[in-house]
């Protein structure tokens, strides 16, 4: 073996001036050891709200970047007397967040994590018909009855801090529990549950309300968390309205009042075919695009 590798070194180095490097099993541990927390490091950023706030501190760099292309001197120095401070700062912004994602890596297997490694497969399918179906179905018997409901349900970015604020459940999701869960003078009434995949995870749970001040006084309090909840996240948030039980949808803070069941449905599918919906928003962005040049041309 050392032979091979010795005949392949000299090859490479008479003819492309490149040496292989000498890799011993240290190397190989440490580079396990830095991928588990490189892994771990992009687990917490997807799950929880810190990608939000990492962006905002990747425009501000962004923003320095630039300002040192363009020789803005004046920046610069402001930069680097907030350098001397910006450690802080970040501990303080990201203190909850790094406090639970410690809690968390403490819990961590590590031997779970390395035979866990292979089974990332992309997903093709969020969630079956049948749980969509009742979903739908029960969101519009409540509204005809006017039994008031909030559910979530995922998207790419799981909810795991919201989850928390609940009561954990992890059941099949089914038109039967939904109505139940959210049945007048029931314990688990009060609060949106969570829906990952075919489960719902959580019920109970506390969302934040939306600080927008632009949105009508008319909204309740569970409009207003769906629209919350949807300004933090990529999920999908159903509202059946007590008052009217009429069915809203909240989705990137912008709130649908008042849709029809297919309109409903509509949506989930986008939510339930995630690769089918990257494709068809690569599509209409090129559309765009294509028009914004032709506009461009005219």
């Amino acid at each position: 073996m050392d032979r091979i590798i010795n005949s392949l070194d000299g090859f490479l180095g008479d003819y492309f001036g490149i040496s292989i490097p000498d890799v011993q099993i240290t190397d190989v541990v440490e580079i396990i050891i830095i991928a588990f927390f490189f892994y771990q490091v992009l687990k917490w950023v997807q799950n929880t709200r810190t990608w939000i706030l990492f962006r905002g501190v990747l425009i501000i760099i962004g923003f320095f970047v630039l300002a040192a292309l363009l020789q803005m001197n004046t920046i610069l120095w402001l930069g680097e007397k907030l350098l001397n401070v910006a450690l802080f700062m970040v501990i303080v912004v990201f203190q909850p967040e790094l406090r639970k994602a410690l809690e968390n890596l403490g819990r961590k297997n590590i031997f779970s994590f390395l035979t866990s490694l292979g089974m990332g497969r992309s997903i093709s399918k969020r969630f079956e018909d049948k749980t969509m179906n009742d979903m739908i179905m029960a969101c519009y018997e409540m509204g005809a009855v006017k039994t008031g409901a909030l559910i979530v349900v995922e998207n790419e970015m799981r909810l795991d801090e919201v989850e928390r604020t609940g009561i954990t459940l992890d059941a099949t999701l089914s038109r039967q529990l939904l109505i139940n869960i959210f049945e007048k003078n029931t314990p688990l009434h009060d609060g949106a549950v969570i829906v990952r995949g075919d489960r719902v995870v959580a019920a109970t749970c506390y969302l934040p309300l939306s600080e927008n001040m632009e949105l009508s006084k008319a909204l309740g309090t569970r409009h207003r968390a769906a629209i919350g909840i949807s300004e933090i996240c990529d999920a999908l948030t159903i509202v059946v309205s007590e008052e009217t039980g009429r069915v809203s949808i909240a989705q990137n803070g912008q709130l649908t009042e008042g849709v029809t069941d297919e309109q409903l449905k509509e949506r989930l599918m986008e939510l339930q075919h995630p690769e089918e919906s990257n494709e068809q928003d690569a599509k209409s962005r090129l559309g765009r695009r294509a028009k914004d040049e032709t506009d461009n041309n005219a």
